[in-house]
């Protein structure tokens, strides 16, 4: 029996990277798993590998609110309940402010922003039902700023300071929100700065630890802060940085 057996878990943006190691850790813990992006084969593949007998895959642009509005309906249309939200998905952006087309930041404050409130926003009133709980994914880069990210960082901050609002409001109700702060984290999310080496040496030599995160890395955390262990934590953003944000160095992206 996993700490998580009797619950239902909806992650977004599951079909690769820190999405897909967090459905595969929650899979082993028992969940019965909503597993939401906008690659719906990559979704089937990630859930025939984990192999859950009760696991729904729902294709859904995490951007549009009534898709989100579809995304929890069908979650609880499958499972007549939701415990945990882990909102994931997301977009970046590499330039300065005035680099880009005015549409592309548009795209990443919509995805990673817009989907965050509107997941929460349809989720809540089921989170109160069951008492459940959201671990936001953010960033180190929803802390301090970041060279060439700043239409990134615009949507982390606001992630950032919108799960402790949204803690704050919901506690009394039962529900616990939370997030994890991840830097550097080698996904198909940054293949564009891994085709970069001397900018990830950069970004590694910031890094205590001295090199950035796998997806497994960041897992632990997303399921300790779901977890009744973490029954009285509420409203805390966690860095899971390697010890980057110890020091005085810049944030690394995740």
């Amino acid at each position: 029996m996993g700490r998580f057996s009797s619950k239902v878990v909806l992650v977004t943006g599951a079909a690769s990277g820190i999405g897909e190691a967090t459905a595969r850790r929650f899979g082993q813990e028992g969940a019965k798993l909503v597993l939401a992006d906008l690659n719906e084969d990559g979704l089937r593949k990630v859930a025939g590998e984990i192999g859950a007998e009760d696991t729904l895959v729902h294709a859904a642009d995490l951007s549009n609110a009534d898709r989100c509005k579809e995304l929890i309906a069908a979650a609880i249309d499958q499972f007549g309940r939701l415990d945990v939200l882990v909102n994931n998905a997301g977009k970046d952006h590499l330039g300065k402010v005035d680099e880009g087309d005015l549409k592309d930041f548009s795209v990443v404050i919509e995805t990673d922003l817009y989907g965050v409130f509107y997941m929460t926003r349809f989720a809540l009133p089921h989170l109160r039902q069951s008492r459940g709980c959201i671990v936001n994914v953010s960033s180190v880069s929803g802390l301090g700023g970041d060279w060439n990210h700043s239409f990134y960082c615009a949507a982390k901050g606001a992630v950032t300071n919108f799960t402790r609002a949204v803690a704050l409001d919901e506690a009394k109700s039962g529900v616990r929100v939370n997030a994890v702060n991840p830097s550097l984290v080698y996904t198909p999310f940054t293949a564009g700065m891994q085709d970069q080496p001397e900018l990830v040496a950069k970004f590694e030599e910031r890094i205590p630890m001295g090199r950035g995160a796998k997806p497994d890395d960041i897992t632990g955390a997303i399921a300790f802060l779901a977890s009744e262990d973490a029954h009285f934590i509420t409203g805390v953003n966690l860095p899971v940085d390697g010890g980057l944000s110890a020091s005085n160095g810049q944030p690394a992206l995740s």
